[in-house]
């Protein structure tokens, strides 16, 4: 199944939910006050954010003022391109060695999110080792290890409660001694103690960076689609602790306001890299901004 079909089957009940009031939307006779008041509505209640909502609103009217558009049918597209254009980031390309470290709260399906893209990997002929390097949560690296399994990599754990960094360390050992391409790293998702949580991400970069040196460096922060705003309010938190690079977002399948993606994108000008749309373990897609636009109209 391409990526198109996977994430309209996976949007399909953010596209009920914002398709009808788009449809009522743009049958409307005048580009007016109403109109534009509808517009809010539907992107609000969709989980756009205040933020994005009034940044595409206003990009909107300007855009339309340009073009002196007076029929909304007209205007559905001007929409379109700037939804598109306020999500569509330049990625840049993987180089090799590669190590991603996972960040998130725990319960937004980060261990479930690290086997599905160890699993993407590998079914790219890359060569993926795991570290487990949460040993703060009971039973979290068990978890690893099961979807570790599941995609066929490699995992290094150590016993709960053991220094995460040294979990990196002998992962990074094994990646250099195998000479192997990709290491995910797994981490803590506390932030009752925050302070503690940033040391021990700033550990383990300091590990990273002086073991692999010439490594292609990613971070990435796991949310929970479901959660709407909340998981715009996660992002700031861990970029206190590490530069995020991007998100890959989980259960978009399962909400009905998949617009937390622009919401996303519009407070922290960060992009999504993959998102979840399915229990199985392909389900996990990188992704592409027009899919994902062409998906919710």
């Amino acid at each position: 199944m391409s990526f198109f079909s996977k994430i309209k089957e996976g949007l399909k009940k953010t596209k009920d939910s914002i398709s009808k009031k788009f449809f009522e939307l743009f049958k409307a006779k005048e580009l007016n006050d109403g109109f534009y008041d509808e517009l809010e509505y539907a992107l609000i209640s969709s989980d756009f954010g205040v933020k994005a909502t009034e940044s595409i609103i206003s990009e909107l009217k300007e855009q339309i003022f340009k073009k002196k558009l007076v029929e909304p049918a007209k205007a559905k597209e001007l929409l379109k391109q700037i939804m598109l254009d306020s999500i569509d980031y330049e990625i840049p390309e993987y180089g090799y060695p590669l190590v991603i470290l996972i960040a998130g709260v725990n319960g937004v399906g980060k261990t479930t999110a690290i086997g599905k893209l160890a699993n993407l990997f590998k079914s790219q002929g890359k060569s993926v080792i795991v570290a487990a390097a949460d040993t703060f949560r009971a039973a979290a690296s068990e978890q690893l290890e099961i979807w570790a399994e599941r995609a066929g990599v490699r995992i290094v754990k150590h016993s709960e409660g053991s220094d995460p960094a040294a979990v990196v360390f002998d992962a990074i050992s094994s990646m250099k001694a195998k000479n192997m391409q990709v290491l995910l790293v797994d981490t803590a998702g506390r932030l009752h103690n925050k302070k503690n949580l940033m040391e021990e991400l700033k550990k383990i970069n300091r590990v990273v960076t002086r073991e692999l040196p010439d490594a292609d460096r990613r971070n990435f922060i796991v949310l929970d689609a479901t959660t709407g705003q909340n998981a715009v309010s996660q992002v700031e938190i861990f970029n206190e602790a590490i530069d995020i690079d991007g998100i890959l977002l989980t259960k978009l399948d399962g909400t009905a306001k998949g617009g937390v993606v622009m919401a996303i994108s519009a407070e922290h000008e960060m992009p999504v890299v993959y998102v979840g749309v399915g229990e199985k373990i392909d389900d996990l897609l990188p992704f592409d901004a027009k899919d994902f636009i062409d998906a919710i109209f």
